[in-house]
């Protein structure tokens, strides 16, 4: 591998293990470095398939949904997760940051991921769509299949063992159904081999905290399928 190759591949490293906190990057860059030199062909291979992803997301102009764009959301996280945590599409902060769930259902998620015992850096974060609906609406099917591509990609380079499913437009594009979520979440399914648990959105729990319960016991359920212990009920 060629010295700016690593480089690329180090900036990468940094950039999609956990993003920006307080202008200061989480990982070292002796840690990025240490990480690419241990990495498996494997994971080598891994890395450049999201790097491609990330490169390609940034020019598209699949949809509509570019003109509205500020910044693309592409994903951020863990490249070698086991738990992955899918979305719709970025809100008015994910658009002005080039983050996902850093809004306050971001912060929620944060809290349920923390609950978990994990951290952000631990597990990866997405959206079927990179770039923000207007007015935050819900993306219509057209550029949902004009980007769900980008996601699928991802997912099929991290390879987690769970996939989390926030909400219906994540949970429909998953396993290709129209179904409702409060029908879909609280049972795992499959993606390509990957289990699924569809669950409901943060968002949605900002507006319906009863629903905080369930959610949770959906969280348990994806702990136990990861050998993981089970902390009690937050």
């Amino acid at each position: 591998m060629q010295f700016w190759e690593i480089l690329s591949q180090v900036e990468f490293r940094l950039r999609i293990r956990a993003g920006f906190t307080g202008g200061r990057l989480p990982v070292s860059i002796g840690r990025a470095l240490q990480s690419l030199v241990q990495d498996s062909p494997q994971e080598q291979h891994k890395l450049q398939s999201l790097q491609q992803v990330a490169l390609e997301v940034q020019g598209c102009k699949a949809c509509a949904l570019h003109l509205y764009r500020t910044k693309v959301v592409v994903g951020e996280g863990e490249p070698r997760a086991e738990l992955v945590f899918v979305g719709e599409g970025p809100g008015e902060e994910e658009d002005l940051q080039g983050r996902p769930f850093v809004g306050p259902a971001g912060q929620l998620l944060d809290k349920i991921i923390s609950a978990m015992g994990l951290s952000r850096q631990e597990v990866f974060i997405g959206n079927v769509v990179k770039c923000r609906p207007p007015g935050n609406r819900i993306p219509r099917p057209e550029e949902v299949e004009a980007c769900s591509s980008f996601l699928f990609r991802q997912l099929r380079a991290i390879s987690p063992k769970v996939i989390c499913a926030l909400g219906a437009v994540a949970a429909q594009t998953l396993l290709n159904t129209s179904d409702p979520i409060g029908r879909l979440r609280g049972r795992f399914q499959k993606w390509e081999g990957i289990a699924v648990m569809p669950t409901f959105h943060p968002s949605y729990l900002l507006r319906n905290p009863e629903k905080k319960r369930q959610v949770w016991e959906d969280m348990k359920q994806i702990l136990g399928f990861l050998g993981r212990h089970i902390p009690q009920a937050q």
